[in-house]
């Protein structure tokens, strides 16, 4: 048996990655750049350097928790960087990286694809409730109203 060294193995290891297995680093990071506040954080640092708090305003309905964890975990993949400026009160902004920046096309197309097709998904929705037994949405949640305050017209 031939011996191989470090840098075959990894190459190796990366022809063998399959993001269709639980166990695999690929599907982890699947998982993060999928959910929805990653998506929309690394659209909106699309347009350059953001602070905090222009983020939490700009995303409507993110928690300061929830950008806080976001944001620490793109920042640990590499995808976004902070940078802390010492005045008073001390400036934080957040930047994508070049492997963020690699990723941003991709994420805003999605969000754009989600903007342009909204629409005829819900059509497609309420096609399928109206044939689910009792009228009621397979997906829990789905009949609830949309308060006022939460409705956004994209056109």
């Amino acid at each position: 048996m031939a011996t191989s060294t470090a840098a075959e193995r990894r190459e190796q290891a990366r022809i063998e990655y399959d993001a269709f297995l639980k166990s695999c680093p690929t599907h982890q990071l699947l998982g993060r750049i999928s959910d929805k506040w990653a998506g929309l954080i690394i659209s909106a640092l699309t347009g350059g350097p953001m602070r905090y708090s222009d983020l939490g305003r700009r995303i409507a309905g993110v928690s300061p928790k929830m950008l806080t964890q976001t944001l620490r975990s793109l920042e640990r993949d590499g995808l976004v960087s902070r940078t802390v400026t010492p005045s008073v009160p001390v400036r934080v902004d957040y930047e994508l990286t070049a492997l963020g920046t690699s990723l941003s096309g991709l994420m805003t197309a999605v969000k754009e694809w989600a903007e342009t097709n909204i629409e005829e998904v819900n059509k497609a929705r309420e096609a399928y409730d109206a044939e689910a037994p009792s009228g009621r949405s397979a997906v829990p949640g789905l009949n609830e109203p949309v308060p006022a305050a939460q409705q956004v017209s994209w056109r």
